[in-house]
């Protein structure tokens, strides 16, 4: 089953070599599901031919807003509601999160509340999910199509799924705690209020249930479709 990443933001310059882009963390937390990948950077303009050219999509995280005007966004939009029609299935992570709700009527907006940064807990069914935040966009309003499948006090619209077509995740089961770290020396610092980078650094320890997610994933894209 191929699988076709499709690029929306890039890993920083400086931790780049040691821990990969962004397609790279992917590919290593679904190795070993029988997927084989391609990536398109569509961040750059790059687009697969046609909703078909895979077997399912995987939409990246990004730095940008997906309410930001770049030439890439609406292309992008188009190309979920054509894949969404067409039953190819899709899964986002948090930017990819973001846009497909927005591109199928949800709303997105910097949170007023602020930032989720490492180590997060989630509500998957009672059952609780630890994942690996770093956000301030989030879905305020779902599509109608989507079902709220995950949530926490802080996000309401933590996982999305749109029947058997778009299954959609806020936090990065992708990021290892010691990407976190780097991203907290990197990007965090005047940009992520210093107590939520205390209290990250402080739970960046914790076991997560990133390989749980994984499996869900796979077994979304895997499931049965007519």
């Amino acid at each position: 089953m191929l699988i076709g990443i499709l690029q929306t933001g890039l890993s920083p310059d400086q931790l780049m070599d040691e821990m990969g882009d962004y397609p790279d963390m992917f590919q290593r937390l679904l190795a070993g599901h029988g997927f084989t990948f391609k990536t398109w950077r569509v961040l750059e303009g790059e687009f697969p031919p046609d909703v078909k050219a895979a077997d399912g999509w995987l939409i990246t995280g990004s730095k940008f807003g997906a309410y930001e005007d770049h030439p890439w966004i609406p292309p992008l939009e188009d190309f979920i509601r054509a894949s969404y029609a067409a039953h190819v299935p899709m899964v986002g992570i948090c930017f990819g999160h973001q846009i497909i709700a927005q591109a199928m009527g949800g709303r997105v907006e910097k949170f007023t509340k602020g930032w989720a940064v490492g180590a997060t807990d989630y509500d998957f069914g009672g059952k609780t999910v630890r994942l690996n935040a770093w956000h301030q966009d989030q879905v305020v309003e779902k599509p109608d199509a989507a079902e709220v499948v995950g949530s926490n006090d802080f996000c309401a619209n933590a996982a999305l799924l749109y029947d058997d077509r778009a299954f959609t995740v806020q936090p990065h089961p992708e990021f290892k705690p010691a990407f976190v770290d780097g991203l907290m020396k990197t990007r965090g610092k005047g940009l992520v209020p210093d107590g939520l980078l205390e209290a990250a650094t402080a739970r960046l320890d914790e076991p997560l249930h990133d390989s749980s997610m994984a499996d869900q994933i796979a077994a979304f894209f895997k499931q049965p479709r007519g």
